[in-house]
């Protein structure tokens, strides 16, 4: 976008952001604590980016569905796994059946990793990718997939989700207990420090915690507080603020209540400007800018009259962008029943960009600020947020606070409160507890053939007999040696990486040293 003659629909000329000079206000935008957002001129001069998640079945399933959405105007990518793949597991593990390309892509080896990156300009397309624990594992067969293509890594950009703790309290797809899967995250910071200063490390989430049941002000409160945990064990790893904090992003919920939604966001990026500057001693803005992606609430979405799921999906991008999101994924209406249909992944695709270019809301930055509700919400959501985030440093910070079951029981509070609300009526879920009757015809859905399963498991065994084994058996002796010390992990993850080690070999290796983590506490 350009800020040349801006105006609305009939003609009204706009200003950049909008101010009430008779009454006290935030900053502008682009400036500390950045409360209305991080760029004075919000998306005139750059759009969000629209990065819709996608993944199933095969890599080269995948793969068509990437070059479809890009082709249909989508600017970056957004990779979903299947449950192997983010438990660390090959396809062929016992562990496995069942599971392979259900949820997401599979990937065992750089083989799959090349097939699913096949004529995408990786040096131009930033990636996102949904992976936690075997997060450096799947950056580090991205990089490897570039490097084969003649692409530099320093060229590369996007995101690994990489955030673990929130999979100890929500999520559940974790391999190793908290604290060597720290030093997985810290060792992730500073491979890349060096080798790809464009991507972003951690994307800490609030998403899933909010999904499992926790409120906004839990949302805000436990995210940012693993974010501190994060930062606290980078520097006590010997990082310097400065060198790492600019590439941290984060990751939120949009729920329904449109308002609250938008002051979440505006309450987010002041909470955690300050922590930055004033715990951490950050200086440089991007340190202390929240930067975030958005996904509309899959939570909300239903399966009855799931026509309607359209109408939630748009509210909720308008709150996102309201909010000043920098990118965005926008749900399909048919997730509530299975993965997304390329026509539905479509009409989420075409609603960011009606929203972006019909609505009118890209054109000032921070259209809500100076609304008494508005600015009411983002001040409660302040107090309440802060007052939880208190609470979680008496217990220790976040991974004691997570140990202790602190976490859990907030989101398992409010998600029965939420429960209660809707069984009685009082929580009005449309199509679901209240306007029933429907006209609406059953949709079409995904469906992943159990085919795929086979060809998988035969692609990963076949990967084994053509490798140099020695290779790989040096590579993982490596490995595990520096995992016994405190090596930097990604290097030697590379090496046994690059010689076509599978992703179950490599999580395994570190299985045999880290161990696995069984939750002791029950909420």
């Amino acid at each position: 976008m350009s800020d040349d003659a801006v105006e609305t629909e009939s003609g009204l000329p706009l200003e950049p952001y909008y101010a009430d000079g008779s009454r006290p206000e935030p900053a502008p935008p682009g400036e500390f604590p950045f409360t209305r957002g991080l760029a004075g001129d919000g998306y005139r001069s750059r759009l969000w980016t629209m990065r819709q998640y996608a993944g199933f079945g095969s890599a080269e399933q995948t793969n068509e569905r990437f070059r479809y959405l890009l082709g249909a105007g989508q600017t970056g990518l957004s990779v979903a796994f299947d449950l192997p793949t983010q438990m660390g597991y090959d396809s062929d593990d016992p562990i496995a059946h069942g599971e392979v390309g259900k949820v997401g892509v599979a990937i065992d080896s750089l083989d799959d990793m090349e097939v699913l990156t096949r004529d995408i300009p990786q040096d131009r397309v930033t990636t996102s990718m949904t992976i936690n624990a075997p997060a450096s594992v799947l950056l580090l067969l991205y990089e490897l997939a570039a490097e084969r293509k003649g692409i530099a890594a320093a060229s590369l950009g996007g995101t690994i989700q990489n955030d673990i703790l929130k999979e100890y309290a929500a999520r559940g797809t974790y391999i190793f207990p908290p604290r060597p899967s720290m030093r997985l995250v810290t060792d992730t910071f500073a491979y890349c420090a060096e080798h790809l200063p464009r991507w972003n490390t951690i994307s800490i989430s609030g998403y899933h915690m909010r999904e499992a049941g926790a409120t906004a002000p839990q949302e805000l409160a436990l995210t940012l507080c693993n974010g501190i945990a994060y930062v606290q064990a980078a520097i006590d790893a010997g990082l310097a603020v400065d060198d790492f904090a600019p590439r941290l992003s984060f990751f939120f919920n949009v729920s329904n209540d449109f308002f609250e939604e938008v002051a979440k966001f505006r309450a987010a990026r002041a909470i955690w400007a300050a922590v930055m500057r004033d715990r951490f001693s950050a200086r440089q803005v991007r340190s202390q800018s929240l930067r975030f992606h958005a996904q509309t609430s899959g939570a909300t979405l239903t399966a009855q009259q799931p026509l309607n799921n359209v109408v939630r999906v748009a509210l909720q991008a308008l709150a996102a962008v309201a909010g000043g999101t920098q990118s965005l994924h926008t749900n399909s209406y048919d997730e509530a029943l299975a993965l997304p249909s390329q026509q539905a992944a479509e009409i989420a695709l075409r609603t960011q960009q009606i929203v972006a270019h019909e609505s009118g809301a890209a054109n000032t930055a921070d259209p809500l600020g100076g609304s008494y509700l508005v600015e009411s919400l983002t001040r409660q959501l302040v107090d309440e947020a802060e007052s939880l985030m208190r609470r979680v440093d008496e217990l220790g910070g976040a991974v004691a606070a997570i140990e202790a079951g602190f976490y859990q029981q907030q989101i398992q509070e409010s998600a029965y409160r939420h429960q209660q609300l809707v069984e009685s009526g009082r929580r009005v879920i449309v199509g679901v507890n209240r306007f029933t009757e429907t006209s609406q015809h059953e949709v079409e859905v995904l469906r992943v053939g159990a085919e795929l399963e086979d060809a998988q498991v035969e692609g990963v065994r076949r990967v084994r007999r053509e490798r140099n084994q020695g290779d790989v058996d040096r590579t993982l002796a490596a490995l595990r040696a520096g995992a016994e010390g405190d090596a930097n992990l990604l290097p030697l993850m590379r090496d046994a990486l690059a010689v076509r080690a599978t992703v179950g070999e490599v999580c395994g290796t570190l299985r045999g040293v880290f161990g696995v983590y069984r939750p002791s506490v029950t909420v």
